[in-house]
């Protein structure tokens, strides 16, 4: 058996919700200059984009981490993580830890759930999520896509210092800025990514190929990963590039999906592609190994004080 072993009695909603939260802190940690890569990546061609740092061209994910160590300093790899954190905290608790419990909502209690429950469920929490985490994101985008140079003016000088300035100059509108590709984009990638995680992980347990420990986590939580950078590309890209646009520049989600269109292409739509998968992937690793453990660690202290009172 490769880590701790499964518990005797299922986690409790509340273990599940502290356990996803961390877990997904902890993935961020691991890859967030990633996910500043594949934002650097999807913004890259917007007009918005000061003089100072038009000359600097990204290519590749290694290739963006490189030119931001050479040009801005490590540091700027890691711009937005307290509101990343932030967010994982709020966003991830909700969508992943609370999953089962509205699956069995959706189920009226009933174990074995089928593809549609899951898909509700996944839906449902994601867009739960969303809704109130929407401002933290909102900032991680902002603070990953910001150009840390001389001669460019930094639009916000702290995590809580862009909060405030983006409710002052855009009102609380602006701190939800996004929602509607964001809802759509997380109703998506959590579909995928937990139904994909579930019966992937399912089939292992079943056709006995794997059992219930690390490595069948590691196999699905990469299978969840591809699948998830697959479907949820396009609406990211879209999502990055409307939350992060100046007010005024696009009209509507929509709008900023029709000029990305009309203006770069299609492939457009696919840019920071394998940024999103080395990210999503090496996320989705790195969160449910921990999760799946986290959950155990937190049951098994439980039962061992409960042996001691």
């Amino acid at each position: 058996m490769v880590g701790f072993k499964p518990s005797d009695l299922p986690p409790t909603p509340g273990v599940k919700f502290l356990s996803a939260g961390t877990a997904a802190c902890i993935a961020d940690l691991f890859t967030f200059p990633l996910d500043t890569a594949k934002v650097r990546l999807q913004i890259q061609g917007e007009s918005s984009v000061s003089g100072a740092a038009k000359g600097i061209r990204y290519k590749g994910v290694f290739g963006t981490i490189s030119t931001i160590v050479k040009t801005e300093g490590p540091r700027s790899l890691y711009n937005g993580l307290v509101a990343g954190l932030q967010r994982q905290m709020s966003f991830a608790s909700i969508r992943i830890g609370l999953y089962d419990t509205v699956k069995l909502f959706y189920t009226n209690g009933k174990d074995k759930a089928g593809i549609g429950s899951r898909i509700l469920a996944g839906c449902t929490t994601g867009a739960m999520a969303v809704t109130i985490a929407q401002p933290t994101d909102v900032v991680k985008v902002r603070f990953q896509a910001q150009i840390n140079l001389h001669g460019v003016k930094r639009r916000y000088n702290g995590t809580f210092d862009a909060y405030k300035t983006i409710a002052k100059e855009e009102g609380m509108r602006g701190l939800w800025k996004g929602t509607l590709p964001n809802v759509t984009r997380n109703a998506i990638v959590n579909c995928t990514e937990l139904v994909t995680y579930d019966l992937i992980k399912e089939a292992l347990l079943q056709h006995k190929l794997l059992t219930d420990n690390l490595p069948c986590h590691f196999v699905s939580a990469f299978g969840a990963g591809f699948c998830t950078t697959v479907i949820a590309s396009p609406v990211d890209v879209v999502k990055t590039r409307y939350m992060n646009s100046p007010p005024g520049q696009y009209k509507s989600a929509i709008n900023c999906a029709w000029t990305m269109l009309t203006k770069e292409g299609p492939t457009a739509f696919y840019k920071g592609f394998v940024p999103s998968f080395l990210r999503l992937g090496s996320w989705n690793v790195v969160m449910f190994v921990s999760y799946e453990q986290l959950k155990r660690a937190m049951m098994m202290t439980k039962h061992n004080l409960a042996l001691t009172e």
